[in-house]
C-alpha cells in the first residue's frame, strides 16, 4: 500500500465535504479509547472490590481524584499541542507542524519524569490532607506510589494522541489503548488472585499497561512520514512551537486539573461518612468516568475540527462544527446517564456485593450522575474557543464555576450550614454544571464574535496588499 493510501485510511479529511459523519468517524475511537484507558483503573477497582477488602476498594478508588489533580493539568498541554498542530496543517504550515511534534514528544518525556517524582514523593502528604480514613491510607499510599511511577508513559501516550488526532488518526491510538487493556486485566488477575499483591498489585498492573501502550504509539509514530514522524535519534525541542503549545495547553490544563482539585475538597466531605461511603462514591465515580468519556470525545473533536477550519478561515465550518459537537455530546452522554440510572443495581454489583457499599453508591448516581450530560455546554464551548486560540477564558470559568463554587459549597457542609447527607453535599455538581455551562456559552458567543473579526481584518489587509 502506498504512502499516500496508508495516510487516506487513518487520517480524515476535516475541511472538505460533510461534517456530521466525519465527526462521530473521529470521535467513536476516541470514545473506546477512553472507555479502555478508564478500564484499567475500573478493572483495579473491579477486582479489589470483588476479591480483597472494603478498605482496599476505598484505597484504590479514592486515588482517582488524587491522581487527576496532578496528571490532568500536564494531559491538558497535550491539548495545546493538538490545536497548535491541527492549526499548522489547516493553514498549509506543514514545517512548523513538524517541528510541534517533536517539541510536543519531548515535552511529554520530561514532564512525564517531573511528575512521577513528584507524585511519589507528596503520596501520604496528599491523602493525609484530605482525610483520608486511617484503614485505608496506607494501602491508598502503596497504590499511588506505583501508579506514579508509570505516569511518564502514561503522558507519553497522551501526547502522542494528541499529535495523531490533529489530522484525525483516533483509530491506532486506540489500537495501542486496547494491547495495553488486555495487558492489564491479565495481570490483574494474576498478580491479586494467584499470588495474592492486593492493591500492589493492580498498581503495577496500571503502570505496566501505559509502558505497553506508550511504547506501542511512539514505533507507530516513528514509522510515520511527513510532518507526524518522530526522529527517536534526534529529540528537540523549538522555542516558539513551545510557547505556542504552552499558551493554549497551560490554560486548558489549569481548566483540567481543576475538576479532580475541587473533587478532592468534595472528597474530604465524603470521607467523613467512613470507609463506606468513600467506597461506594468510589464505585459509583466509575460510571461518570465512564459516560464523560462521551463528552470528552466530542470536545477533542471540536478542539482538532475548529483548529484546522480555523486554520483554513472557514468561519461557517467552524460553527457548524460547534452545533454538531454540542448536540452529540449532550444526547450521547444522556443516553448512557439515564441507561446507568435505570440498572443500577446491576452496574453496581459489578464493583461489590456490600449492601451498605452499594446504598451510598446509588446516592451518587441519582444526584450525580442522572444531571452529567449538562456538563457538554461548557465543554464543548470551552474546546471551540481553543481551537481558536483562546484558551485562558474558558479556563477562568472553569476555575470559578467547578472549582471556587465547589469549594464553597463543601466549606458550607462542613460548617453545618449545608444538611450533614451525602445527596445534598452532592447537589453541588448538577448546579455548577449549570452555572458553568450558562458562563461559558456567553464568553462562546463573544469570543467567536471576536475571533471572526480578527479572520476578516486579516483577510481584508491580505486582500490590500
Amino acid at each position: 500500500m502506498s504512502e499516500k493510501a496508508k495516510k487516506s485510511a487513518t487520517e480524515i479529511d476535516m475541511l472538505h465535504g460533510p461534517l456530521f459523519r466525519k465527526i462521530i468517524v473521529f470521535a467513536l475511537p476516541l470514545l473506546l479509547s477512553g472507555v479502555m484507558q478508564q478500564s484499567f483503573n475500573s478493572v483495579d477497582i473491579a477486582v479489589v472490590g470483588k476479591y480483597c477488602s472494603p478498605q482496599s476498594l476505598a484505597a484504590v478508588g479514592s486515588n482517582g481524584m488524587v491522581v487527576g489533580l496532578i496528571v490532568n493539568l500536564f494531559l491538558g498541554i497535550s491539548i495545546g499541542a493538538n490545536v497548535v498542530i491541527a492549526n499548522y496543517i489547516g493553514s498549509g504550515r506543514k514545517e512548523l507542524a513538524s517541528r510541534a511534534v517533536a517539541t510536543a514528544m519531548t515535552m511529554s518525556g520530561i514532564f512525564g519524569v517531573c511528575l512521577a517524582l513528584i507524585g511519589i514523593t507528596t503520596s501520604r502528604p496528599l491523602l493525609e490532607m484530605i482525610g483520608t480514613p486511617e484503614d485505608v491510607i496506607d494501602k491508598a499510599v502503596t497504590y499511588l506510589r506505583i501508579f506514579y511511577l508509570g505516569v511518564p508513559f502514561l503522558l507519553i501516550f497522551n501526547f502522542g494522541s494528541a499529535v495523531l488526532r490533529s489530522v484525525g488518526d483516533t483509530r491506532r491510538p486506540f489500537y495501542c489503548l486496547m494491547a495495553g487493556g488486555l495487558v492489564n486485566v491479565g495481570l490483574n488477575l494474576l498478580l491479586v488472585l494467584v499470588f495474592d499483591m492486593d492493591v500492589a498489585g493492580v498498581a503495577v498492573s496500571t503502570s505496566l499497561s501505559n509502558l505497553i501502550s506508550a511504547a506501542l504509539l511512539v514505533w507507530i509514530m516513528s514509522k510515520e512520514e511527513g510532518e507526524l514522524h518522530l526522529d527517536l535519534c534526534h529529540p528537540y525541542m523549538a522555542a516558539e512551537e513551545a510557547n505556542a503549545i504552552l499558551r493554549i495547553g497551560v490554560p486548558a490544563g489549569v481548566q483540567a486539573a481543576v475538576f479532580p482539585l475541587s473533587n478532592v475538597f468534595i472528597l474530604s466531605a465524603i470521607n467523613t461518612f467512613g470507609s463506606l461511603g468513600a467506597a461506594g462514591s468510589a464505585a459509583a465515580l466509575n460510571f461518570e468516568y465512564y459516560c464523560y468519556y462521551v463528552i470528552a470525545a466530542f470536545v477533542s473533536a471540536a478542539g482538532a475540527f475548529t483548529g484546522q477550519n480555523y486554520g483554513a478561515r472557514n468561519r461557517e465550518r467552524c460553527d457548524r462544527v460547534f452545533r454538531h459537537c454540542l448536540i452529540l455530546a449532550a444526547v450521547g452522554c444522556a443516553l448512557c446517564n439515564l441507561t446507568i440510572v435505570w440498572q443500577k443495581g446491576f452496574f453496581t454489583s459489578l464493583f461489590t456485593d456490600d449492601m451498605q457499599v452499594a446504598g451510598y453508591a446509588y446516592i451518587r448516581i441519582k444526584h450525580v450522575l442522572m444531571f452529567q450530560f449538562l456538563a457538554a455546554s461548557y465543554e464543548i464551548a470551552g474546546a471551540s474557543m481553543r481551537g481558536m486560540g483562546y484558551s485562558v477564558l474558558p479556563a477562568v470559568i472553569a476555575i470559578f464555576g467547578t472549582c471556587i463554587v465547589r469549594i464553597i459549597w463543601v466549606a458550607a457542609f462542613h460548617h453545618g450550614f449545608i444538611p450533614a447527607e451525602m445527596g445534598t453535599l452532592l447537589d453541588v455538581y448538577p448546579f455548577t454544571w449549570v452555572l458553568t455551562g450558562m458562563l461559558m456559552l456567553l464568553a462562546y458567543i463573544r469570543v467567536r464574535r471576536c475571533a471572526f473579526a480578527r479572520l476578516k481584518r486579516d483577510e481584508n489587509t491580505n486582500f490590500a496588499n
